[in-house]
């Protein structure tokens, strides 16, 4: 790859990549800080990069940097956990797009991610599970259980007013 290729990657996909962040991670510095560390890996490891394959590794490299930051701070203290579930409570729930990010959040880190890498940006299973590690079938599996888990919380009377 050379550093033309390298640019036209930053302009091509570092808006798609940081929705898929932010939309995964709901933070906006974290979700700069894990484009930014994407793109630094792409520029390490870029003579063993093809063109073609470069926004399938963006993605990949940013998913698993993001499953990375979330095992180190999964110990975060139990208070803490229960204190962002009480100021999602308290918002507006009857604005469609909050409850779908509320329904969102509910999702494991992984089934959240499977779910917008499919639904918002598009990407076939195979893409997904190269992004991933999973193969086509786990990817499939996993986004079917998730649509049903989102389902049953978006018919929920309860979760709409």
């Amino acid at each position: 790859m050379t550093e033309k290729d390298y640019n036209d990657c930053v302009t091509n996909y570092s808006d798609a990549l940081y929705r898929f962040m932010l939309k995964t991670m709901r933070h906006r510095a974290d979700a700069e800080d894990m484009v930014q560390n994407a793109y630094e890996v792409l520029w390490q490891n870029r003579t063993d990069i093809h063109t073609d394959t470069a926004k399938a590794y963006l993605f990949r490299v940013a998913y698993n940097k993001m499953v990375d930051h979330y095992r180190k701070s999964s110990r975060m203290d139990l208070q803490d956990s229960f204190e962002n579930l009480d100021r999602g409570v308290e918002e507006k729930r009857n604005n469609l797009k909050a409850v779908l990010e509320q329904a969102l959040s509910r999702l494991s880190e992984q089934n959240r991610s499977l779910v917008l890498l499919k639904d918002y940006e598009g990407y076939s299973y195979e893409e997904i599970g190269e992004i991933t590690g999973l193969n086509a079938s786990q990817v499939k599996v996993y986004l079917h259980r998730s649509r049903l888990q989102l389902k049953s919380y978006l018919v929920n009377v309860n979760n709409l007013v």
